[in-house]
């Protein structure tokens, strides 16, 4: 089970949580998932990589309420990349019908796997 915690004394923060804190007894560790044979624009990626971290998570006996924490890579990162990947994030739980607020980081990066690939996503969960 994850609580997710957020302090009076931290930011607020809509998108996430600051902390989660999970008792399980089983970890779970996805590898990054990346959009494959998608159209090449941000938002696009965000919500495929998503969808793919929702199906890795269901193979494991998991859902998105049992992440722990959720790292976002991104190629060549600017802030300004941000509407189009939080329009990616909202796509991809809208048509999940899921909600996500696990503790997260977002890291831009120089280079992914391959160069069609604009953005990763890897996440840990815990359930029991």
């Amino acid at each position: 089970m994850i609580t997710l915690i957020n302090s009076d004394e931290l930011p607020k923060i809509d998108v996430y949580h600051h902390v989660a804190v999970a008792t399980g007894s089983k970890t779970v560790y996805l590898a990054g998932q990346v959009a494959w044979d998608t159209e090449p624009d941000l938002a696009t990626q965000v919500e495929q990589a998503y969808v793919n971290v929702h199906t890795a998570l269901k193979a494991a006996g998991a859902t998105f309420s049992d992440l722990a924490r959720v790292r976002i890579y991104v190629v060549d990162w600017t802030p300004d990349k941000m509407p189009e990947l939080l329009k990616g994030i909202e796509n991809a739980m809208t048509r999940l019908g899921e909600t996500s607020k696990a503790p997260a980081a977002l890291i831009g990066v120089q280079a992914l796997d391959v160069p069609e690939h604009l953005v990763e996503i890897e996440a840990t969960a815990v359930i029991d």
